[in-house]
């Protein structure tokens, strides 16, 4: 289990250049089902909005301490802008629990991603000597999380994913979203080597990174993070091939999954830039775009999907849909990121081998709290 830091009450859209900008900082679950029950320091900074160089957020000030968080600590805020701050300018406020230069900054090749809550950088506030303070004041709508990904030696990319603050589940980051590209950042950089590593972890790897064919769907795909981390470390790797990676979920996830494709576009060449698209288990036939994969899929890729169970039997109905595109001969390897909210939800794993797929667990990621992320890998036969 993962914390985040969240906006409980964010902060406006618009400012006076005098200042100060209100909001409540919380620290939750991933869906703010739960609070933080620990303490920590959190501490805020001030990024000026300009053009991404290599890195986004290149010019943000030093972390300043804001508060210690305890359970319940709904406080609100007034934080005065950088002293430099001007009409016309606009900034992006970025709450943190580290106190270093790159703390609004989740490194994904860390195998304690999770140790600490996760920062968040607020949408930008513009300076403007028209603006005007009070309850009618317009809040934001949407965040940002800066992720780190190594994509060769001394060389990083960044991916920005931009969440809604809103409780909508198909628009924010789930823990085995970042767990599961956790886990895909290391095996991608790992030595093959068959000194105790699960055969199905080569397996996966070669697959993935190899320069064969690599043709990939996602379900559930929500932000895209998945799909995100999988196609610039694939794109770093390999500039042509054969493949594809269908990131898909419901109509209503749509725009926000294509505005994160396309924001981080230049970590992807080719064809294995992420292709947004419309996937509804409960409809009989699979979209057009999918049936059009000739030869199918050598990787379906799922993380989080497991908190409905009612969903279930759409679900493996799509994965039985998806697995007969295959010539029996190549069947696709399943990867699944898993964390357990209900005992309950692992009976997927009996429903799966009715269809002929069985599932293995291959690895986790632990964070600060109870459940870990857990890595599945599944295969047909």
């Amino acid at each position: 289990m993962f914390n985040y830091v969240f906006f409980l009450r964010p902060p406006p859209t618009q400012v006076s250049p005098a200042g100060p900008v209100t909001f409540t900082p919380q620290l939750a679950n991933d869906l703010r089902t739960e609070e933080f029950t620990g303490e920590e320091d959190i501490y805020y900074s001030w990024s000026l909005v300009n053009s991404y160089f290599i890195e986004p957020y290149p010019s943000i000030t030093s972390p300043q301490k804001l508060t210690v968080w305890r359970l319940s600590n709904f406080k609100e805020f007034s934080v005065p802008l950088p002293p430099r701050a001007r009409d016309g300018q606009s900034y992006r406020l970025v709450l943190t629990t580290r106190q270093h230069a790159r703390s609004h900054i989740i490194n994904l090749a860390a195998r304690d991603v999770g140790e600490k809550p996760f920062p968040v950088i607020s949408m930008p506030i513009v300076l403007s000597s028209r603006a005007r303070a009070g309850p009618h004041t317009e809040k934001q709508q949407s965040i940002e999380r800066v992720y780190r990904v190594p994509l060769q030696p001394e060389k990083d990319g960044f991916l920005t994913i931009r969440e809604q603050t809103s409780f909508d589940l198909d628009k924010k980051v789930w823990d085995s979203g970042i767990g599961l590209s956790s886990w895909l950042v290391e095996m991608a950089h790992q030595i093959a080597s068959t000194n105790g590593e699960p055969f199905l972890v080569a397996r996966a790897r070669d697959a993935l990174f190899s320069s064969a064919r690599c043709r990939v769907v996602e379900l559930g795909a929500g932000t895209g993070i998945v799909s995100l981390t999988l196609s610039a470390l694939r794109s770093a790797q390999s500039t042509d091939g054969d493949g594809c990676i269908l990131t898909t979920d419901l109509d209503s996830a749509l725009p926000l999954l294509a505005h994160n494709v396309s924001t981080n576009g230049m970590l992807f060449i080719g064809a294995f830039r992420p292709q947004p698209l419309a996937l509804d288990w409960e409809e009989e036939a699979l979209p057009s775009e999918v049936l059009a994969i000739e030869g199918g899929f050598d990787i379906i890729v799922m993380a989080d999907v497991t908190y409905n169970t009612a969903s279930f039997p759409a679900l493996v109905r799509t994965l039985s849909s998806l697995l007969r595109l295959s010539p029996p001969d190549h069947p696709p390897i399943f990867l699944l990121g898993y964390k357990e909210r209900d005992p309950e939800e692992r009976t997927l794993w009996d429903m799966t081998k009715a269809i002929g797929v069985s599932f293995e667990k291959v690895g986790e990621r632990i964070g600060a709290g109870r459940e870990p992320v857990e890595i599945w890998i599944g295969t047909y036969g």
